[in-house]
């Protein structure tokens, strides 16, 4: 598996360099170069997208449990920063929020619940998003493979809230609950040996509707902040597109990122992914690699003191754990 991820990026990633270089390092280096302040305005932007989703995830936990919403902005931040920048780590950012849940005294059944919970409505409104993104294609299309992009789109659509559905009416939640005990024992963090009562905690989340629509509805908001920033992001390129063609470029091309999943960033995969979505609404390909590459370094920029941020978390959980013991040493030493 992890000869395959690494095989996955080598390819990802010399197909994106393939792509720059195809239209031009020179050119590109300098398009974004001269975007200048604006893309510290696309990462300060990207921050209220994160906290839509941050009070997405806050609102599937029980209100009595709950952290404020700092702290889960906080955790959000982290989230996205370990799923951005360690695509090889084999430790998900929704491993690592639900741990560092369960650290600020929150339930472990309940915060593994709140993940997957928050995850799979997510995956949902992001279909609802893409075809929101392609039912606004259709509204004065550019090019005549709009019918293939319908049809497809539907289709998987279609096919992923069905293996959901299915997924849920077959055991899936246990099937997690032992794999998260298994994880605890190969990463040596405890906590996900505490897991159990995790599928009740989940069901339970699910026969509450009022929590479910008010998380959906953060998290669709959050999709469709995406397009404002995709918007903002090449008009600091140069490049004028309306509200509308900045959801069709953002709901499409998270959708081709997440057809590429198993490519590690997915390197290579966005880039054309945003090369074609372009194109539909009259963007060039030069202009779409620019987007994809302003995407990635807000990445990073949030990405690295989000990595920071989650080590000092649990360097101070250590420390705490390695105090108790020290003590005890010292004071037996002292012992005449």
């Amino acid at each position: 598996m992890r000869l395959f991820l690494y095989l996955a990026a080598v390819l990802g990633l010399a197909t994106s360099i393939a792509l720059v270089g195809f239209y031009g390092f020179a050119n590109i280096g300098l398009a974004i170069a001269g975007a200048g302040w604006g893309i510290v305005a696309v990462v300060a932007f990207h921050l209220l997208q994160t906290g839509f989703s941050a009070e997405a995830w806050r609102t599937v936990l029980p209100p009595s449990s709950a952290p404020g919403f700092p702290t889960m902005f906080r955790l959000r931040w982290i989230r996205e920063a370990v799923n951005a920048l360690l695509p090889f780590a084999q430790i998900g950012g929704e491993f690592v929020g639900a741990r560092l849940l369960a650290l600020r005294h929150v339930p472990v059944s309940a915060a593994g619940a709140s993940v997957t919970v928050d995850l799979s409505l997510e995956m949902i409104t992001q279909i609802i998003f893409t075809l929101f993104g392609v039912g606004l294609l259709t509204v004065r299309p550019h090019d005549e493979q709009i019918t293939r992009w319908i049809l497809g789109a539907t289709a998987a659509a279609t096919a992923v809230v069905i293996a959901f559905v299915l997924t849920q009416r077959f055991g899936l939640f246990r099937l997690i609950e032992r794999g998260l005990i298994r994880f605890s024992r190969l990463t040596g963090w405890t906590t996900w040996g505490q897991v159990d009562g995790l599928h009740e905690a989940i069901v339970a989340v699910y026969r509450d509707p009022r929590r479910l629509c008010l998380s959906s509805g953060h998290h669709l908001m959050s999709w469709l902040l995406g397009g404002v920033e995709v918007l903002l992001a090449l008009h600091f390129l140069g490049v004028e597109v309306d509200l509308r063609e900045g959801l069709i470029i953002e709901s499409l091309g998270q959708a081709s990122r997440a057809v590429g999943f198993a490519v590690p960033g997915s390197l290579g995969v966005q880039e054309a992914g945003y090369i074609l979505v372009c194109g539909l609404v009259g963007v060039a390909p030069q202009a779409a690699i620019e987007l994809s590459l302003i995407k990635r370094i807000r990445e990073v920029i949030l990405g690295v003191p989000g990595l920071i941020a989650w080590q000092i978390v649990e360097g101070r959980r250590l420390a705490r754990s390695i105090a108790p013991r020290g003590s005890k040493r010292s004071s037996s030493e002292l012992t005449p």
